[in-house]
């Protein structure tokens, strides 16, 4: 069905995803719970009614973003990049041949993002087997069609994506997710104590590389993937202090687009000892 769709012209295909999002906020009632539990604790001046209507936004950009997937999995590259503007995009092309990790966070558009950086410059990235192995199949085949993309699952661990990163890769990484209190502090997002792993300040130690964020957000003719600035001073001498900086700029970042963020997923799961579960 995706590989069907992708042939639809964006304007109607991002119908159809939206009106998927709108059929997923009324059908799948564990993950409206979980994204409106997560809306309720990140911004609590919202009436009802408003964090409502918000978590429906998220439902319709998440709807669109999932069958928009099959264009950056089957379409050519012509039309990924004229679909997917790459703003920034030249401070890339400075650090290419050195070390550089992509500090990309979970918006809808991650996949449209790293597909449009793929086309330009070798990129490794870890992935998560899906219960699903034919859609894990298409999913990393997409990923890789251009050869210019090293998958690594994370049961491999990150050791050999610091390895082919030393090889000229840039390192497409995603450290805002709930991985459980192994490596993690607990530093604010929103003001609530949140599991964060410590990662992205270790690893960028280790290797002396670059920390660049990658930010991808949906617009109605397509995307934009947005190259931030160089983190300077990063990391510092605390991690905790690195990881309480990863979660305000990942916040300033939401605030742009908040209904773009993924709201899904349950990020305060793992709770300081002795505070009670939040789902």
């Amino acid at each position: 069905m995706m590989w069907v769709l992708h042939w639809l012209p964006l304007p109607l295909l991002a119908v159809v995803g939206r009106g998927l999002g709108l059929a997923l906020y009324v059908l799948v009632g564990e993950r409206r719970h979980v994204t409106l539990t997560n809306l309720g604790l990140c911004f609590p001046q919202l009436t009802a009614a408003e964090k409502s209507a918000l978590a429906r936004r998220h439902f319709m950009a998440f709807g669109r973003s999932f069958l928009e997937l099959g264009l950056w999995w089957w379409a050519s590259p012509d039309r990924i990049r004229r679909l997917v503007k790459l703003e920034g995009g030249e401070k890339l092309a400075a650090c290419e041949g050195k070390p550089v990790i992509l500090l990309v966070p979970h918006f809808v558009g991650i996949d449209a993002g790293g597909i449009r950086v793929m086309l330009e410059h070798g990129v490794v990235a870890m992935y998560t087997h899906q219960k699903n192995r034919v859609f894990e199949a298409a999913m990393n085949g997409g990923r890789q069609r251009f050869g210019n993309c090293d998958l690594v699952s994370r049961q491999e661990g990150v050791k050999r994506a610091l390895r082919i990163m030393k090889r000229g890769r840039f390192f497409h990484y995603s450290p805002d997710m709930d991985y459980g209190p192994k490596e993690s502090v607990f530093v604010p997002f929103f003001g609530v104590p949140t599991a964060t792993i410590t990662g992205l300040a270790r690893l960028a130690k280790l290797t002396g590389a670059t920390v660049i964020p990658l930010v991808t957000r949906m617009v109605p003719g397509g995307y934009v993937a947005t190259v931030g600035e160089p983190w300077a001073d990063f990391p510092g001498a605390d991690d905790t202090a690195d990881a309480r900086r990863l979660n305000a700029f990942i916040e300033s970042e939401v605030l742009k687009s908040p209904e773009q963020y993924y709201w899904l997923h349950k990020r305060f799961k793992t709770r300081p000892p002795g505070e009670k579960g939040v789902y």
